[in-house]
C-alpha cells in the first residue's frame, strides 16, 4: 500500500496526501519540543532550574504526536502488519486484505472521533486543567480531533485504492 501516497501526486487526494504528511512533520515537530523541553528539564534540575510541568507536557506532546503520525502510516501502509502471513498471497487476497484493513481503519477513526470528541466536551465543561501549570485538557483534544478527521479521509484513500486493486 505504499504506492498509494505516490500515486496521488495531483488533484485533490494529492493535496489531501501533502495535508496528511505536513500534518505528521508538525507531530514530529512536536515531539521535538518535548524531547528539547525534557532536556531542558534535566540539565535544569542540575542547576536548580527545572522547568515546571514537564510531566504534563510530555504526556500531553507525545499523545498528540501519537494521534499526529495515525493518517500518514495509514496513508503510507506504515501500520503494524502480519506480512508472514500473507508472503504466499495472491495480489487478489492482499487487496482483500488491505480492503478489510482500511475498512478497520475507518471505523476505528470514526469511534474514536465520536468518543474523543464527547471526551474534549467533558474536560471543557467539567473545567478539567493540569496540576501544576493549569493547561486546560481540552485543548490538546483539538489536534487529537483533527488527526482522528485525517485518519479517516485516509482510510477513505487506501479504501479506494484497494477496491481498485482488485
Amino acid at each position: 500500500m505504499a504506492d498509494v501516497q505516490s500515486a496521488h501526486g495531483t488533484g485533490p487526494s494529492g493535496l489531501v496526501s501533502r495535508v496528511i504528511t505536513g500534518w505528521a512533520l508538525l507531530g514530529g515537530l512536536v515531539l521535538l519540543a518535548v524531547v528539547l523541553m525534557n532536556t531542558w528539564s534535566v540539565i535544569g534540575n542540575q542547576f536548580g532550574k527545572p522547568f515546571p510541568g514537564d510531566f504534563e507536557m510530555t504526556e500531553i506532546g507525545i499523545c498528540i504526536a501519537a494521534f499526529a503520525f495515525l493518517p500518514y502510516c495509514q496513508l503510507s501502509g506504515a501500520n503494524v502488519t502480519a506480512d508472514i502471513f500473507t508472503s504466499g498471497a495472491s495480489p487478489f487476497w492482499l487487496a482483500i486484505f488491505s480492503l478489510a484493513a482500511s475498512l478497520v481503519a475507518l471505523a476505528f477513526s470514526g469511534l474514536l472521533l465520536w468518543r474523543m470528541y464527547a471526551g474534549m466536551l467533558d474536560q471543557k465543561n467539567y473545567e478539567y486543567t493540569t496540576a501544576i501549570l493549569q493547561f486546560p485538557h481540552w485543548l490538546a483534544f483539538i489536534p487529537i480531533l483533527i488527526s482522528l478527521a485525517l485518519l479517516a479521509v485516509a482510510s477513505i484513500m487506501t479504501l479506494a485504492h484497494s477496491a481498485r486493486q482488485l
